[in-house]
C-alpha cells in the first residue's frame, strides 16, 4: 500500500532524478567526467524512489492535516540527504555534514554557503547547487497548496472557489504552479541573456532568482552584473518572485468578478512604489537609483545578495527583509500583506475603545473582502513564533561565541531564507569556520523558517495537547 509521504516524497525524487540527468548530460558535454559519478548515484536511487509511485498499488487514504504538515517537515530532513551527495563525493575535503548544510541552505533558497571560493568549483556543481535551490522553490510553493487548509479562506479565494482541496484540487493546482514555475524560470533566463549576461551566469541565475534563493555562480555579483541596464533587468526578474507566482496567470485570465483575487499583489504594487518613491527622495545622494533599486528588491524579495550599498541602510533593508513578500510567491518572509493587516486591526481595535459607540469593520481597503477575528489569531500567532525563533536561535548563535549584533542578523536572515551580503552588511562571514552547535542551529531554523509557522503550532499541538 502506497502511503501519502511515500507518494509525495517520491514525485520530488523524481524531480531530483530529473535535475541529475541534466548535469549528467552537462558534464558529458563539457568532459568533466570525474563529476559524472557522483550525479548518476544520485540519479539511480532517486529513480528508484521515485519509481516505486507507479509500481506500487495506489490506495490513498484522505489525509489529515498533520499528516501532510508531517510529511512537508520530513522532506526538509530527507530531500537534502540526497542533494548533498554530490558535493561529499566530489569534494574530498568536504565532511558529510558540512555537505548536508550546504544542500540544505540551497533547499530552502536561503543561500548560506561553506564555499569560501566559489571559482574553485567545478561549474557541473555550481549548477547542481543553483538546482538545489529551484526543487526547493518549487517544493515550498507544492507544500503551499498541500497545507491549504490551515490558512484562511481569503488566501484560498486567491486559486480557487473551493472551501477545502481535495486529491484532484490539490493536484491540478500543484500542476498550475509546475507550469507557471517554469516558465518564469525560462522568462527569467531570456531576460537576463538579452540583458548580457553571461549564458552560463544567466541559466544560474534563473534557477536562483525564482526560489528566491542566495547561491551565486561566482564569488560576488559585480563580476556578474557590469551595467545599469543589467542592474535594472536583475531587479525586475526579482519581483517575479516578490509578488504571487500567480499574478501573470490571473492577469492573463482575468475576470472582472474575481478583482479579489489580485487584493494582495495589489498591495504589494503600492507597498513597492512607495519605497522605490521614499528611496529615490531621501537616499538617493549618488545619484544611483539603480542600485538602490536593485537592493531594495532584493531585500523585499527575501534573496539578499546585491552590489554594494551604503552601510547606514542596513537597519532599513533588514527590516524590509523581515516584510517580505506575498504569500504564494517564493520570498514569503512574515508577509506584507499580514502585517498590514494584523496594524489595521489593532488601531480598529484601540479605537474601539475610545469611541465604543462606533462600528469599525475588518473590510480590506479597496476591496469587498472582510476578514474573521480567526484570521487575525493567526496572524498574530504568526508573529509571536517569529519572535520566540529570532531569541532562541540568537541565543544559541551567542552562546556558540558570535556576537550578539551578528547573531541577531544572522537569525534573521536564517529565519526569512535570506542570504547574508552588503545589504546587512554580513558579506565576509565565514560559515565554514562555525562549530558543529551553531551550524546544526542553522540547519533547524532554516527549515523551520520554509516551513508556515503556523504548522509548527498544529504540530506542538498534536503533541502536548491530544485532546
Amino acid at each position: 500500500m502506497l502511503s501519502f509521504s511515500q507518494f509525495y516524497l517520491g514525485i520530488f525524487s523524481l524531480f531530483i532524478s530529473f535535475l541529475s540527468f541534466l548535469n549528467i548530460l552537462y558534464c558529458y558535454y563539457f568532459d568533466l567526467f570525474l563529476d559524472i559519478g557522483s550525479f548518476f548515484f544520485v540519479f539511480v536511487i532517486t529513480l528508484f524512489f521515485g519509481s516505486l509511485v507507479f509500481f506500487k498499488k495506489k490506495n490513498l487514504k484522505k489525509t489529515s492535516i498533520f499528516e501532510k504538515i508531517l510529511t512537508v517537515v520530513t522532506g526538509y530532513l530527507i530531500i537534502p540527504i540526497l542533494l548533498a551527495i554530490p558535493y561529499f563525493l566530489t569534494l574530498n575535503n568536504l565532511s558529510l555534514f558540512d555537505a548536508y548544510f550546504e544542500s540544505v541552505s540551497g533547499f530552502t533558497s536561503t543561500g548560506f554557503t561553506i564555499f569560501e571560493n566559489i571559482k574553485h568549483l567545478n561549474q557541473s556543481l555550481i549548477l547542481w547547487r543553483s538546482s538545489t535551490q529551484w526543487i526547493g522553490g518549487l517544493y515550498f510553493l507544492i507544500s503551499l497548496i498541500l497545507l491549504i487548509d490551515i490558512f484562511d479562506t481569503n488566501l484560498k479565494r486567491s486559486l480557487t472557489n473551493f472551501i477545502s482541496f481535495s486529491s484532484s484540487e490539490t493536484l491540478k493546482q500543484s500542476l498550475k504552479i509546475s507550469f507557471i514555475y517554469v516558465i518564469l524560470t525560462t522568462f527569467i533566463f531570456i531576460l537576463l541573456s538579452i540583458s548580457g549576461v553571461r549564458i552560463f551566469d544567466s541559466f544560474n541565475l534563473s534557477l536562483t532568482l525564482i526560489s528566491s534563493g542566495g547561491f551565486l555562480p561566482d564569488n560576488n555579483l559585480s563580476l556578474i552584473i557590469d551595467s545599469k541596464f543589467q542592474q535594472i533587468v536583475l531587479s525586475i526578474s526579482m519581483l517575479l518572485s516578490f509578488f504571487s507566482l500567480f499574478l501573470l496567470y490571473n492577469l492573463v485570465f482575468f475576470k472582472r468578478k474575481n478583482i479579489n483575487f489580485l487584493f494582495e499583489d495589489l498591495y504589494l504594487l503600492f507597498y513597492l512604489l512607495f519605497l522605490a518613491t521614499i528611496f529615490f527622495i531621501f537616499f538617493n545622494s549618488t545619484n544611483d537609483f539603480s542600485l538602490l533599486f536593485l537592493s531594495v528588491c532584493s531585500s523585499i524579495s527575501n534573496i539578499g545578495f546585491s552590489l554594494d550599498v551604503p552601510q547606514n541602510l542596513t537597519f532599513i533593508f533588514i527590516i524590509l527583509i523581515i516584510i517580505g513578500g506575498s504569500f504564494f510567491s517564493t520570498s514569503s518572509g512574515l508577509r506584507f500583506s499580514k502585517l498590514f493587516l494584523l496594524f489595521r486591526f489593532s488601531i480598529n481595535e484601540l479605537v474601539s475603545h475610545a469611541k465604543p459607540k462606533n462600528v469599525y469593520s475588518n473590510k480590506l481597503p479597496f476591496f469587498n473582502i472582510n476578514l474573521e477575528i480567526e484570521d487575525f489569531h493567526k496572524y498574530f500567532l504568526s508573529v509571536v513564533i517569529f519572535v520566540i525563533s529570532l531569541s532562541i536561535l540568537s541565543l544559541f548563535l551567542t552562546i556558540s561565541g558570535i556576537s550578539s549584533e551578528v547573531s541577531f542578523k544572522l537569525s534573521i536572515l536564517t529565519l526569512m531564507n535570506t542570504v547574508n551580503s552588503t545589504l546587512t552588511n554580513l558579506e565576509n562571514f565565514n560559515f565554514q569556520e562555525l562549530g558543529v552547535f551553531s551550524k546544526f542551529s542553522l540547519i533547524l531554523f532554516m527549515m523551520i523558517g520554509r516551513v508556515e509557522l503556523l504548522s509548527i503550532l498544529i504540530i506542538m499541538k498534536k503533541f502536548f495537547f491530544k485532546n
